[in-house]
């Protein structure tokens, strides 16, 4: 037994929290929790954000190859953080309305950020782990608001893009969307 429970419980205890413990890694290790997450999930209506997208496998054993998240509407100014290794491409998108960003008229926006690896030595091996991130100004309006992500491996593909409909949980999805919810914000001052 680990001796973190021999330390920490009581002798009785012990089984339980073993089995605790062990129903925890489990779902760990599930692939219902195995989906592209932020880091953190919360986050100031209209602040800027780092939004670090967490990948923690591939396509079954196959490794990943490119990286693409689909940036959800009223976000502003997405900008991606350079990989060593990968190459980066970016769609825009023509505004219905443009908007005025310090006494300049922005007609389009980002839509679309991919992270492609450059060579085979690049991938990322589905032992391991890794981290895609991209700063945005998120819109004004508290709310939930979801990150569609691709991952597209060397063989296969996993689109983390459902959104739970009226009634259903996130939790009942099987491949969810990166989930943020924006906060209300009263009085906030404009920072950079």
């Amino acid at each position: 037994m680990n001796p973190i429970f021999k330390t920490l419980a009581p002798a009785a205890a012990r089984p339980a929290l073993a089995a605790t413990a062990l129903a925890w890694l489990a779902l760990a290790a599930s692939p219902a929790a195995a989906h592209i997450t932020l880091e953190y999930q919360v986050a100031n209506a209209g602040s800027y954000f780092k939004a670090n997208f967490k990948v923690g496998h591939g396509c079954g054993s196959s490794p990943i190859r490119q990286i693409i998240v689909s940036v959800p509407a009223g976000v502003q100014g997405a900008k991606p953080m350079p990989k060593p290794g990968w190459r980066i491409d970016i769609q825009r998108q023509k505004l219905a309305k443009p908007y005025d960003d310090h006494g300049r008229l922005v007609t389009d926006e980002v839509s679309q950020i991919s992270w492609t690896a450059k060579t085979p030595d690049d991938v990322l091996p589905n032992a391991h782990y890794d981290e895609f991130a991209l700063q945005a100004r998120l819109p004004a309006k508290a709310g939930l608001m979801y990150w569609p992500v691709s991952q597209v491996c060397e063989e296969g593909r996993m689109d983390w893009n459902e959104t739970p409909q009226p009634g259903q949980k996130k939790s009942d999805l099987k491949a969810p969307a990166a989930l943020l919810e924006l906060l209300p914000v009263s009085g906030a001052a404009h920072q950079h």
